[in-house]
């Protein structure tokens, strides 16, 4: 009788975590599934979510560097740089700042270059073709 009982445990909770387990995997697919989604719409990580690298919005870069947003995938970089210096040599651990801080500078920068280096990349490209190929010519004495 008592072993009856046992094997009915067993079964039943083998089945718990079973059905468990199925959804969690069902889950991760969906999420994965829809990461991989987005990332095929957004290629460079620019969407309101911001990168998937840092976790850090655009929003939320511009607020740690207190720069304005780029405006047309133009920003103000000398400013954006100026303002990372300070901030970074300011979180020095070494001087009794916080690495943390320092760190979050540091992403705040890359992330602001991540959304405007590919349109000015663009910029360069379409302005080489306007001058036009001038390959630099060496002579050989």
């Amino acid at each position: 009788m008592a072993y009856r009982l046992i094997t009915q445990v067993v079964i039943i909770g083998t089945r718990t975590l079973g059905r468990a387990f199925s959804e969690a995997y069902k889950q991760a697919q969906a999420s994965s599934n829809y990461a991989r989604a987005q990332a095929k719409i957004n290629p460079n990580g620019t969407g309101s979510r911001g990168s998937l690298s840092s976790g850090m919005t655009l929003d939320e870069a511009c607020k740690i560097l207190n720069v304005k947003p780029p405006q047309g995938g133009k920003a103000n970089m000398e400013e954006v740089m100026d303002r990372f210096k300070r901030l970074f040599d300011a979180n020095d651990p070494q001087k009794g700042g916080s690495f943390y801080l320092q760190s979050k500078v540091l992403r705040a920068r890359e992330r602001i270059e991540s959304e405007v280096r590919p349109l000015m990349e663009k910029a360069a490209q379409e302005a080489e073709i306007k001058e036009g190929f001038k390959p630099k010519v060496y002579k050989d004495r």
